[in-house]
């Protein structure tokens, strides 16, 4: 794909650009294909609260980005490919996910979305390494952190911050000083008046699509996976606060200048 163009794929939307960065928000996707919803045992609500709302609100921060369209209930790109379409509750936060069971036929489809998107990441990931040498991604995701209810108190703040780095399946040594700058530049953004609790590897230590690009390209790549604690949103209604999801959206931003000096060191 040339420079600045657009992609519309019946999977995901896509941008290319100039950046040395890219941004992912790989479960903010709702779309079921049609024999996918006519099995499902979960409304929307349901499956909206285990998915990543407002993510994708997040991305246009780079002129690079990869935006799934499809939902984790369908196929789970940050799963084991193995484990990407869930089967049984256990899968999925105990949740009776199927009305009937999906068959071997339609795993089989949603595992070819699978290797497509992963397909996709390494052109998207070689070009930007033949272009830049390194480069860092920004893998965004959210967290519920109100399961017992909507009136129930939420789970401990020591133990969940309102920002997770996930940073476990990468080479701290060779990019300890980009991630230290990265939580440092977020953290002291001032977030409508007051900063932000940010830590590394409290709740989150990224997953599959931080493992595929950390085993690929150890040395061009740094993964940072970025968990949201939903305190911008109610998570059992879905509905966010407009400010709070655009202040996000400026503090990832202010973090680039940062990223592209520490790029620039290695």
């Amino acid at each position: 794909m040339s420079n600045d163009e657009n992609s519309q794929h019946p999977l995901w939307d896509e941008h290319t650009g100039s950046d040395p960065v890219i941004v992912t928000a790989i479960h903010s996707g709702h779309a079921l294909r049609q024999e996918i919803n006519e099995i499902i045992g979960l409304d929307e609500a349901a499956r909206l609260r285990e998915e990543d709302p407002f993510t994708d609100a997040w991305i246009s921060i780079s002129d690079n980005y990869i935006l799934p369209e499809r939902s984790r209930f369908e196929v789970d790109l940050n799963r084991a490919r193995e484990e990407a379409v869930y089967i049984n509750p256990e899968d999925a936060w105990g949740l009776k996910l199927w009305r009937t069971p999906p068959t071997q036929t339609m795993v089989a489809r949603s595992l070819e979305e699978y290797d497509a998107f992963y397909e996709e990441l390494r052109r998207i990931f070689d070009e930007m390494k033949a272009r830049h040498g390194h480069f860092v991604i920004f893998d965004l995701h959210a967290y519920n952190h109100r399961r017992e209810g909507p009136d129930a108190p939420a789970e401990d703040p020591d133990t969940n911050p309102e920002i997770n780095i996930g940073t476990g399946t990468l080479e701290r040594q060779y990019w300890g000083g980009l991630i230290d700058r990265f939580i440092y530049d977020l953290s002291h953004f001032d977030f409508l008046g007051r900063h932000l609790d940010v830590r590394e590897n409290v709740k989150f230590v990224g997953r599959q699509f931080a493992q595929w690009t950390h085993d690929n390209y150890p040395q061009s790549a740094c993964l940072l996976a970025i968990e949201f604690k939903k305190f911008y949103m109610n998570e059992w209604s879905g509905l966010g606060d407009p400010i709070q999801v655009q202040a996000i959206r400026q503090a990832l931003a202010s973090t680039l200048p940062g990223i592209n000096k520490s790029l620039a060191a290695l």
